[in-house]
Order: structure tokens, then sequence, then C-alpha cells
């Protein structure tokens, strides 16, 4: 190419010493680049031999423009080609790739001692084989990096899940403070109205009583004041009088009373004032021996604010798929795990058609279907029927002469006995026995939108014993 003959100073601007870039070619036949001609004090000025141009706009110099191009173009083939790399050890290039030492080599690293008796391959194709065995092995990787971006989802939708049981259950604790700080402020001021009104009765007979004894007093006071009049009279005025001023002398009021039980009863008002209030709480104060956990529940059941009711829905919830929670059966925990002792609730399945309920085993798959391995013991209806069992056996078909309405179940971890039986009049309906030997959880299932299922509280009893 013609640019060959010129070396870069040849096709460098005067002014900033770099290949020229867009060049103007002045009337004094130098040529600058256009941005350093604008840069310029005197735009029509030569800055090399500061002779003034008589145009305005001096004429792009396309020639020389053509050459800078061309020179740039060859420069970077040139640099390029000087960028290849060559043996090390020879100079040469690197045409082979020795399997035995994994490495590129030259055409004299093959004849060489060092990688005598070993394989060689060309470089393109060892390239393109160790490519495909490459991206064999960056497969798991690349799987591995989409669980990571799942769980990371996960992850992020946890913590937003975590901001708002937060602030739900900020607002639940308020709410029922709230009932209990209302609780207390209207039984105060039932207490207070109560001590206003014995006051007022008292003070109501107080002020009778004192006004009757004002008017006795009155009366009384006359009656000295008259007759010590008389006593004062002349002897005759006295003793024509005497017969009247002695019969006044006979007082008819009968002796004053002394004041009984006028004090206000504070004995009645602060006796046990704490256990008494107390114990009247228990009109607003439910508990149920089971709750619900709602980080186990299948995203189409509905728990209930006080977590001891739930509800099937159509609607699936956006939530986490943690590992506490079902993802395929319908199912929810409770918040409680056993693991020593009796216990029993009772559920209110109502006119639910599809329930199950039991026990599960901590241990127990949640996620895909439950049934199909072991770790539940339950009682379920289905398609009208009743039935018990542990999963995965068949289950044992149970018939009765009535609809049920509330199932009591009863586990006894130290006996091995899972019981069931009609709550409405405590009559035994199923046991499973099982050797228990890790913490369980009682278990709740439902497919029916209709009727929810329900925990019922058990009463609370507040007793005093004495001590010995």
């Amino acid at each position: 190419m013609a640019s060959k003959s010129f070396s870069e100073e040849d096709l460098s601007c005067p002014v900033c010493y770099e290949i020229f870039k867009d060049p103007l070619l002045l009337s004094c036949s130098h040529s600058v680049c256009k941005v350093c001609l604008q840069k310029s004090k005197e735009s029509r000025e030569c800055p090399v031999c500061r002779r003034k141009s008589s145009k305005e706009g001096p004429p792009p110099n396309l020639a020389l423009k053509n050459l800078c191009e061309s020179f740039s173009v060859e420069k970077i083939q040139r640099s390029s080609a000087g960028s290849e790399v060559l043996c090390s050890q020879h100079g040469e290039k690197l045409k082979l790739f020795c399997l035995e030492d994994q490495q590129p080599v030259c055409l004299v690293c093959r004849d060489s001692k060092s990688h005598k008796n070993h394989n060689f391959s060309p470089i393109n194709e060892a390239a393109l084989d160790l490519k495909e065995e490459m991206k064999i092995k960056l497969k798991p990787l690349q799987e591995k990096l989409v669980i990571f971006k799942d769980v990371k989802l996960e992850y992020d939708q946890s913590a937003e899940e975590m901001k708002i049981q937060t602030q739900h259950t900020e607002r639940r604790i308020k709410e029922e403070f709230q009932k209990l700080h209302q609780f207390l402020r209207d039984e105060e001021a039932a207490r207070i109205a109560a001590l206003r009104e014995e006051e007022e009765q008292k003070s109501q007979m107080m002020k009778e009583k004192m006004e009757k004894m004002s008017r006795e007093i009155s009366s009384l006071s006359d009656t000295i004041r008259a007759v010590e009049e008389e006593m004062g009279a002349e002897d005759v005025s006295f003793l024509q009088n005497y017969r009247t001023t002695i019969t006044r002398t006979q007082c008819r009021l009968e002796h004053p009373e002394r004041l009984s039980g006028a004090l206000i009863h504070v004995e009645k008002h602060l006796e046990n004032l704490k256990f008494t209030v107390w114990e009247k709480m228990q009109e607003i104060i439910h508990y149920t021996p089971v709750t619900l956990n709602p980080i186990t529940a299948h995203p189409q059941l509905v728990l209930s604010e006080d977590l001891t009711s739930v509800r099937f829905s159509d609607e699936r919830q956006n939530l986490p798929d943690n590992p506490e929670r079902f993802n395929d059966s319908r199912a929810v925990l409770g918040s409680e795990g056993f693991n020593s002792g009796t216990h029993c609730w009772d559920v209110d399945v109502g006119e639910n058609t599809i329930w199950v309920l039991g026990v599960m085993a901590e241990s127990a798959e949640r996620k895909g279907d439950i049934y199909s391995r072991s770790g539940i013991w339950c009682m379920f209806y289905y398609a009208g029927k009743y039935g018990a069992g542990s999963t995965p056996k068949p289950e044992t078909l149970l018939s009765f002469n009535r609809k049920l309405q509330k199932i009591r179940v009863t586990l006894d971890r130290d006996g091995g006995k899972l019981s069931f039986s009609d709550a409405v009049n405590n009559t035994h309906l199923h046991t499973l026995t099982h050797t228990f030997t890790e913490r369980d959880f009682p278990f709740f299932s439902t497919g029916c939108k209709l009727a929810p299922l329900k925990i019922l509280p058990v009463k609370v009893c507040v007793s005093v014993e004495q001590q010995s």
C-alpha cells in the first residue's frame, strides 16, 4: 500500500503530534488537524509558520486523510501479527498441542527429548476438543448457578414475607393488648363507679341523719333556753309558770344512735383486687391446646387471625417455598411438637367434606405426596366415608350411624396410642398404636371451601391452693 513509504512522523499533526484526524490544508501548504486549528487562538493563522490564511475555512486534505487511515489500519494489523504467541524456547509458532503435558508446543518441541514419544494434536483440533470437554465440565456449574439463583429468589421472597409477617404479627399483638387494656379500663371504671355509688348512698344517709340531728339539737336548745329564762324570772312569775315549764323539761326525744356502717367498705373494693380481676378475665380469654403454624401451611390454606382454624381456597397465595411448608398436600401442622406425655385437642369439623386429622413425625417429608411415605397417623373423611390408618399402609374404613361434628384427638406418647373419639358424646371411634420415637406434631388437612376446621378452646379455671 502507498502508506508503507511514509513513517508515523510524516503523518503526524505538528500541533498534537498524533496521526492526523480530519486534516485541513492551509494556504501555506501546511496541514493541521481540524480540532487543533479550532483550538488555536487565531483560526486563520498557521500554527507552524504563523502565516495568516486568506480563506475563512480551509479545505480538507483528503489525500492526507486517506493515507493516515491506511497507515492506522496497517499499524493495527502489524501489532496483531506481532502479538502472536511464540514458543518461549525456540521462538517458533505454536502449532501443536501435547496431549501428555497438556500444553501448546512448536514443531521443534515435538522433536525434542522433553516430548519424546508424546502424542500431539493440531492446535485448532485440540482447542475444539477441549472446548467441548470444557462445556461438559461447565454444565454442572451452570446448573448449580441456576439452583443458587432459585434459592436466592426464595431468600428474597422469605425476606419480604418476613417483613409482612412482622407487620401483621405486630398489629395482632397490639389488637390483643388493646382488648386487655380495654377490659382493664372497663373493670377499673366499674369498680370506681361502685365505690362512688357506695359513697353517694352513705353520704345521702349521713346527710339525712345529720339534718335530723340538727333539728333535734335545735329543739333541745330552744327548750333549755326557755327554761333558763323562766328560771331567771321573778319568783311569783316563776311559780305561776312552773307547771308549764316543768312539762317542757320532759324530753320526748329518743337517745341518738351511734352511727354504724357509715364508713366505706374499703375491703370490699380492694380485697384480692388483682386476683378477682384476673379471675374475671376468663370471660374474654380463650385457650386452645393447639395453634396452627403458618410457616408450614400449604399456599391454598387460609388460617384465621388467632391461628385456631383453617380453610381451603382456590386462590394460591404467593408464599415462600421454605423447607417447613407443604407444597403439594393441603396440610398444616400445629405449632408445638410432643415427645412425651398425653395431649388432647378437639376439632370442629362441622360441614367440612374433606378432612384429615392426626399427628405427623418431625422428620417426615413435607414436599410432594406426603401420603405415599411413612410418618403420618390419622383419621380422615373423604367422599362421604370415614377411615383411619398410618401412611403408607392401606387405610381402615370406619362406619358410624351418624355424621361426626366434633372429633377429639388424644395422643398418648408414653403409651404409644393415638385415639379418636366423638367429642359431642365422648364416644370412642378408633385407636392407632405405634411406638413413637421422635417428636410428633398435630396434623390437619382439608380441601373443603365451605367449612373450616376449627380447634376448639378449653375452659380456663383459676384455682387457689392452700399451702400446708
